[in-house]
């Protein structure tokens, strides 16, 4: 599938949340069926996933940590998989720069970022370092996209 500048608004219109067909529709000058479908496609073509984000900083007791991950070994993708199933994990994503995965995890008032190292991380093999970093406020900026 080709990923032209009208799928590209659909996708920023959906980033800002749960936005109707219509509304879309209207703001591009398209037809509501053509959002639909356009949309339909994506996700059918496995290029959007419709997902929501957790706001930490008006769910009370609980934040949302990012995790750097270094390992020892290059199975990034099994290594991924298997943190991914760890409690409190939302994703996992193998990246580049000087770590090899960058975590996103929730945590809440029984369920600390000293509990999840020292009781989950601490159970999988070849973790070399690891570094976090608390989210104290998220804001989705509007990044624009250059086709």
């Amino acid at each position: 599938m080709q990923i032209d500048a009208v799928n590209i608004e659909i996708v920023r219109h959906l980033k800002d949340g749960r936005k109707s067909y219509k509304l879309i529709a209207q703001a591009l000058s398209i037809t509501e069926n053509t959002v639909r479908a356009r949309v339909n496609r994506m996700i059918e073509d496995g290029i959007l996933e419709i997902t929501g984000n957790v706001r930490v900083d008006v769910l009370r007791g609980h934040s949302l940590l990012y995790l750097g991950v270094k390992l020892k070994t290059m199975d990034l993708q099994g290594k991924a998989e298997e943190f991914s199933r760890l409690r409190g994990v939302v994703s996992a994503g193998i990246v580049t720069g000087r770590y090899d995965l960058i975590l996103q995890v929730l945590l809440s008032e029984d369920y600390s970022l000293l509990e999840f190292i020292t009781g989950q991380v601490a159970k999988i093999q070849d973790v070399q370092t690891v570094e976090s970093f608390v989210v104290y406020e998220g804001y989705n900026l509007k990044v624009p996209y250059i086709l």
